[in-house]
């Protein structure tokens, strides 16, 4: 049939044509306005995210900064600790730390003995003064919270005459009768690293102290002046309240985030600019608590002038989009002679686009390093990528349609085939992790077996792709090894200093005996017991040190109670040495449970380790084990009278490296290798 415009038929057509034209481009619009919107939204929340990292990158940088001289103070009040206050002596040391903390602003040192009422002050340039405490008040608010070493001091920010300046005090005597002031001007300090900072192409960076004052800005006026009155004498025909709010509520209260305001300065533009912020907390001190806060701020407009760009091309694919439709709608009206012939081009074109798709897809498959398979419910193989045919010394077609055990070896093949059949039954993917021999070595193999299904829904082949863990698990054990010996390296050293110390001297004062004594005689024997029994002692703590030996241990089934009470006799007089109460409950009949014994000691060790860490005043350890019925599990649950676990650390617990205890008692790796020999097993912990 012909359609032609002069018809019904073609008049319609056109109607309907002309109809869908015009909803096409209206929809067009208002998806154009609707994206615009949302990409507006997304990409100032992606611009203040960036603008947040940078914030947060200068806190860090300052809070380094404040800690290295924290940190040399401390070391100088260390030194200086008990020694007389002569001038001269104490003028080459306090020289060096200026001389190092130049760059982090470091101004003078200040040696303050507020029992003689005299202040010894080094200059920068190896110049130094005495002069008396009278008629100043400066030192008069210095107070420490703490008597435990190293405590700190910090002002707040002082304005003189020259530059915003703070003072970071130690105390030379327990009662802070002399103390050790470092002055930093926060000018220098705050400049040296703030003013590189650079959001977009014209944003930048401000600090405000406790006070709302600006300890940094860019623009000099600002500088030193109460943010709050500086902005209302400035620009006071600019609404400042959204920022007033922001500063109030947000930054002096020590919070982070981020949000926009409007200002009557920034750079190069003029009048009133909306502005994007991101702000966060600087901790300059924890006792007393002081904080500033450091905010990065960029004009919206640069933003805007790049989602304009993106908005232009945007409008001009849509435009395109409604030509390509009115091209199509006219050649469906004038050549419908022709539309056999452009579906078969389409044909084809998709016919191409699934044949590229589909070499794309095999591509991938065998360019990834991983052993990538599929089995029938036989176990034979179907497919493998070239990785999985080179890495057991073949190549693909050799293996299609052979046995696995043509690949693997008989046992592992057999185990590989319980999975399968099992994923058949199920139609659900099942994860394992096996070893491999492979002649002389061994690889460690994590393999995810996942059903394929077919167009009615059964199961017609089994996709494996399995991936090489041999370095993982050999980090692994290496890792439980470490701890092993951290973890009873405190226990070791306490067995070393209370027992072969003085086992030493029984030995060697016996020895000296024997020597003296005649053999057949009453005494010669006693000495003998003794020798003995100290030889047996001797071997005791050798067992005890053994155990912090590396060793590799086969998998097997153990006695969690038998576990508990032999690390429990380990640990009991170092427990009753530090005041703590020993509980055991152990449950009765329970079943055996998978996992080497000395691997679970080694957890419940890292576990006591930790409960007696958080009891420091003393306090009960209860040790209990049960067979959970739901759930057919053996339980050991460790339950202590100790301060806890802050809710902002147990999401961090099992880190590696992650420790709340001082620098040289922990090494943050207990709870991490806990976790996995725990889960090595199939348990939870």
């Amino acid at each position: 049939m012909q359609i032609s415009k002069d018809t019904l038929a073609g008049r319609t057509i056109v109607a309907i044509v002309y109809v869908a034209v015009i909803a096409l481009l209206a929809a067009g619009i208002l998806l154009g306005v609707w994206t615009a919107r949302e990409m507006n939204a997304v990409v100032t929340d992606q611009f203040n995210a960036q603008q947040m990292v940078i914030a947060q990158t200068a806190k860090a940088r300052i809070e380094r900064e404040i800690g290295e001289v924290k940190h040399e103070l401390y070391l100088q009040a260390q030194a200086l600790r008990g020694k007389a206050a002569d001038t001269r002596e104490l003028a080459d040391g306090l020289q060096q730390s200026l001389v190092r903390l130049a760059e982090s602003g470091m101004r003078r040192v200040d040696v303050v003995d507020r029992t003689s009422g005299r202040v010894f002050t080094a200059g920068r340039h190896g110049s130094w003064s005495e002069r008396s405490l009278a008629g100043t008040s400066l030192y008069d608010g210095v107070r420490f919270t703490s008597r435990e070493e190293p405590a700190f001091w910090v002002s707040p920010v002082l304005a003189d005459a020259a530059d915003e300046e703070m003072m970071i005090a130690a105390r030379l005597t327990p009662d802070a009768g002399r103390l050790l002031v470092f002055h930093l001007n926060v000018s220098a300090l705050l400049t040296s690293i703030v003013k590189t900072i650079q959001s977009g192409k014209t944003g930048y960076a401000w600090v405000i102290d406790p006070g709302g004052r600006f300890i940094y800005h860019p623009n000099s006026d600002f500088f030193g002046r109460d943010a709050f009155a500086v902005r209302e004498e400035k620009f006071p025909d600019i609404s400042n309240e959204r920022i007033h709010f922001i500063q109030k509520e947000k930054m002096l209260k020590g919070e982070q985030g981020t949000g926009w305001y409007y200002s009557g300065w920034h750079r190069v533009y003029t009048g009133p600019t909306k502005k994007l912020i991101a702000y966060c907390p600087i901790q300059v001190s924890d006792s007393p608590p002081r904080f500033w806060s450091v905010a990065v701020v960029a004009p919206q407009s640069e933003v805007e002038e790049a989602l304009s760009r993106g908005s232009f091309r945007l409008l001009l694919l849509q435009g395109l989009v409604v030509l390509a439709v009115i091209l199509g709608a006219s050649a469906i009206i004038w050549l419908e002679n022709r539309w056999s012939s452009v579906l078969e081009a389409k044909v084809i074109a998709k016919t191409d686009a699934l044949a590229k798709s589909e070499e794309k897809y095999r591509s991938l498959v065998e360019s990834a390093e991983d052993l990538i398979f599929t089995v029938d419910r036989e176990g034979r193989f179907q497919s493998l990528n070239t990785f999985t045919a080179k890495f057991f010394g073949g190549a693909p077609e050799a293996f299609v349609g052979q046995h696995l055990s043509s690949a693997f070896p008989e046992p592992s093949a057999a185990n590989q085939a319980k999975l399968i059949a099992q994923v058949h039954l199920s139609g659900k993917s099942i994860r394992e992790e096996f070893e491999l021999p492979l002649g002389e070595r061994s690889a460690w193999i994590s393999a995810n077996f996942m059903p394929v299904k077919t167009e009615t829904g059964g199961v017609g082949a089994i996709l494996c792709i399995a991936r090489d863990i041999t370095e993982t698990k050999n980090l692994q054990r290496q890792l439980v090894n470490a701890e092993k010996l951290a973890s009873l390296g405190t226990l070791a050293a306490g067995v070393a200093h209370e027992i072969n110390n003085p086992l030493g001297v029984i030995l060697g004062l016996c020895e000296l005996l024997l020597r003296k004594a005649e053999k057949d005689t009453q005494q010669y024997e006693d000495l003998k017991t003794i020798e003995r029994q100290g030889l047996l002692c001797k071997e005791t703590v050798e067992n005890l040190l053994s155990f912090a030996r590396a060793e590799k241990q086969p998998r097997e089934f153990s006695d969690l109670n038998a576990g508990i009470e032999e690390i429990a006799k380990i640990v009991r007089h170092l427990l009753e040495k530090n005041g703590i109460a020993l509980v055991l409950d152990l449950g009765q009949s329970l079943p055996p449970v998978k996992g080497d014994a000395r691997q679970l000691q080694q957890v419940f060790l890292n576990l006591i380790t930790n409960a007696m860490a958080a009891m420091e005043n003393g306090g009960t350890l209860t040790i209990r084990s049960f067979l959970e019925r739901s759930t057919r599990r053996a339980v050991a649950l460790f339950q202590d009278t100790g301060m806890g676990i802050p809710p902002d650390h147990i999401d961090h617990i099992f880190e590696p490296f992650f420790t709340t205890k001082p620098e040289g008692q922990g090494t943050g790796l207990g709870l991490f290798v806990s976790y996995g020999i725990v889960t090595s097993y199939g348990g939870t912990i």
